[in-house]
């Protein structure tokens, strides 16, 4: 696992929620001395958000907080007590021995929130009857994707949305298109201006069964982009399906 994967994984479980009280301060401290971490963190919140406003507030019942302060007055018998301490102690070991396990589930969640993040885009778009708007994911592996491609196949209107795209410096991304009509060769389709807000480009002179076939890629760049007009750095790529299935 690179690093670049730990820092993805460990703001996830920041995030979700997923980390012990310990933990939390720990990466707290991290991430105000690691620029890539707390920007990792602001991602995951910015993409988690959404989903926030889809869960109802929901009032406790009003008796709650008495019954609870009922039972913590209430004196507990002495054998009742060594039971309590003896299953304590009990479930403190199975929680020990379930530490690898929940590890491996807070990575899961990560990657559970980074498929509800294309379940989110796609329900931005409004389908029409006839599944002209179709997707495209760029991601390497099982970390959350880089960037999420939409185009709208009837009015060729296209939308690339950086997910955890970090321009580095003196590079830029490039966006490159594949399809037999077109020939072997990648042809560009320009250089991706990557901020927070999503890039939109109009596809004149490329017909709607061209683009369902095509491939798209988006590689890594020098600034301002290929200087041998064709992809030159390491590449993302993707094809397009469509929202509706």
């Amino acid at each position: 696992m690179t690093d670049r994967e730990d820092i993805e994984i460990l703001a996830g479980e920041y995030v979700l929620g997923t980390l012990d009280s310990d933990e939390r301060v720990a990466v707290s401290a991290r991430r105000q001395r690691e620029p890539l971490l707390d920007r990792a963190i602001h991602d995951w919140e910015r993409r988690i958000a959404p989903l926030l406003q889809e869960a109802d507030e929901i009032e406790p019942p009003p008796e709650l907080f008495a019954q609870i302060a009922a039972r913590l007055d209430s004196p507990m018998p002495s054998d009742a007590l060594k039971s309590a301490r003896t299953s304590d102690a009990t479930a403190l070991a199975s929680l020990r021995r379930q530490v690898a396990t929940w590890r491996s589930a807070a990575a899961g969640a990560s990657l559970i929130a980074a498929s509800l993040l294309g379940f989110i885009v796609v329900g931005e778009m409004q389908l029409s009857d006839d599944q002209q708007k179709y997707v495209a994911v760029f991601q390497e592996g099982d970390i959350p994707p880089t960037f999420l491609l939409s185009i709208d196949l009837e009015t060729r209107e296209m939308t690339i949305r950086p997910v955890t795209a970090v321009r580095p410096d003196g590079k830029d991304y490039q966006l490159w298109i594949v399809a037999e009509q077109l020939g072997p060769a990648p042809r560009s389709l320009g250089v991706l201006e990557v901020g927070t807000a999503p890039i939109r480009k109009r596809l004149e002179g490329y017909d709607a069964e061209l683009l369902q076939g095509a491939t798209f890629g988006i590689s890594l760049e020098p600034e301002g982009g290929s200087p041998t007009g064709k992809p030159t750095g390491p590449a993302l790529h993707g094809k397009l399906i469509p929202t509706a299935l």
